[in-house]
């Protein structure tokens, strides 16, 4: 349970970093300042609930594209982001696959670096007990 909360503690924080880069950026990504949290919330949830779905049809129906459904996942996400809330908009086609593409760096980068960061009192406590 605790490992399931930490991992959604890392991804809300690695999406909204995502999110916020996308729309430091790009000109046509606007992100409101009052509903961020809700806009990060939604797209968390969404690319949870979207990712092991695209992925388990993929890997039925096209095994080729199995590695480009993170991408679609973040695009998935961003769309239904930005229907669900008033918080995201993006503007052309271009913004969109621009802003695809920075949220999924950010957000790969992200759920490699934050655990280090945000964990790293408790994971120096589990390696100093296993030496011990």
């Amino acid at each position: 349970m605790v490992r399931l909360l930490a991992t959604a503690v890392v991804a809300f924080l690695s999406n909204a970093v995502g999110l916020i880069v996308a729309a430091l950026i790009l000109d046509d990504v606007r992100l409101g300042t009052l509903g961020f949290v809700i806009a990060a919330l939604i797209f968390t949830g969404v690319s949870v609930l979207t990712e092991p779905l695209l992925r388990q049809a993929a890997m039925k129906r096209a095994p080729a594209l199995l590695g480009s459904t993170a991408l679609l996942t973040v695009l998935v996400s961003l769309i239904v982001t930005a229907i669900i809330s008033d918080s995201l908009s993006i503007n052309g086609l271009v913004t969109w696959v621009l802003a695809t593409i920075v949220v999924w760096l950010i957000s790969f980068v992200g759920r490699l670096v934050f655990p280090l960061l945000v964990f790293k009192k408790t994971l120096s406590a589990a390696r100093s007990s296993r030496s011990a």
